[in-house]
């Protein structure tokens, strides 16, 4: 049986046009070494799974490939991974600093990869200090960090800072479409959409989301077993909930609301959720906020019929009551109340075809 790799080691990308939305860090790279103004201490931050690594990787590969007949030549001898979660005293910074005296034996230079940078000691910081300001010529040092902010200032003012940023739901839904047509998966727009979203910015997150759907579903990826298999509360249900609310059904909208609680769903991330969409809807109104809107196709189609339904007055008072009921459900003693609460003040908004004057919540 031929062993099972990841999709996101499978897909790690190998040159710099692969890496998924971090153009403007790549580009400059690209340039710095064309023109030969790298800097020989470089900072990757941002958060986890964006590419910080991946990138590292490739440039210490591309700076040696200078002269080399051979593109896929990795020079494997030149780099060195150091993991400072593991490795952060001052004896494993000594060592890497005794390496770094010694020439590389083929390529230019020798690269040193020093992951999760944060973790070093304040010891092992201050024995790196005077290298990483006059390392060999040969030397060049990739420092990667989800928190920038706790690395010591006389580290930072020694680096080169790159700041990696979060992954869009575009850029994420594209390559994950890529992904599936290599993999000869037939995915629904929608369904995509909602591994991105879940993925919160990172690329990472969203492939092993991919493999963990593409194990439920196999070949045919569906918006409906997306998300039956990641249990998150897809459009589907704020539609339904909120043309009851706009037809004043109040037994049909606890119901609907019981049985949302029946599926496991938490009654916060409910009226969050509520809050947002009203928000979706209102950007919809406006063909000029229409970008603002991040949905699959489907899903966009029946926001703008939505929209068309609801008046504006009426979603900003939904998105005030619904962010009330959000702020006052940690503290609140009878949390199901409270939300029923919220949806029957929502539903009577426009009962009767009047607005009434509503107490808050």
């Amino acid at each position: 049986m031929e062993q099972f790799i990841v999709s996101a080691r499978k897909y790690r990308p190998q040159t710099f046009k692969d890496v998924v939305g971090q153009q403007a860090i790549t580009n400059t790279l690209l340039n710095a070494i064309e023109n030969n103004h790298l800097a020989q201490a470089l900072l990757f931050t941002g958060p986890r799974g964006v590419g910080k690594t991946t990138c590292a990787r490739i440039l210490a590969r591309k700076i040696n490939q200078e002269g080399y007949d051979d593109p896929s030549e990795d020079f494997a001898f030149n780099v060195f991974e150091l993991d400072a979660a593991s490795n952060n005293s001052v004896d494993d910074i000594r060592s890497l600093i005794d390496q770094v005296r010694i020439p590389p034996q083929t390529g230019k230079y020798k690269v040193y990869i020093i992951d999760e940078v944060h973790m070093l000691s304040q010891a092992a910081f201050n024995a790196f200090l005077k290298t990483l300001e006059e390392p060999p010529r040969h030397a060049i040092f990739i420092l990667a960090t989800t928190e920038k902010h706790k690395i010591i200032p006389t580290i930072l003012s020694r680096c080169q800072i790159f700041d990696f940023k979060r992954i869009t739901v575009k850029d994420a839904k594209e390559h994950l479409a890529e992904v599936a047509r290599s993999q000869g998966i037939t995915a629904e727009d929608d369904a995509l959409h909602i591994i991105a979203q879940k993925a919160d910015g990172a690329m990472r997150d969203a492939l092993s989301i991919f493999d963990r759907v593409v194990s439920y579903c196999g070949t045919n990826l569906t918006r409906v077993a997306v998300t039956e298999n990641l249990n998150v509360l897809d459009y589907e249900y704020y539609i339904k909930v909120t043309d009851l609310i706009l037809e004043n059904r109040i037994p049909d909208l606890l119901l609907l609301y019981n049985e949302v609680l029946a599926k496991g769903f938490d009654g916060h991330h409910f009226v969050a959720g509520l809050a947002s969409h009203f928000r979706d809807l209102l950007v919809c109104q406006n063909p000029a906020t229409l970008t603002l809107l991040e949905a699959g196709e489907v899903a966009q189609n029946l926001y703008r019929a939505q929209s068309q339904k609801a008046s504006q007055a009426f979603l900003l008072q939904g998105i005030d009551i619904a962010n009330e009921c959000d702020l006052r459900y940690k503290a609140s003693q009878n949390q199901r109340l409270l939300v029923e609460l919220c949806l029957m003040q929502l539903a009577s908004i426009t009962f009767d075809g009047e607005k009434k004057k509503l107490m808050g919540l």
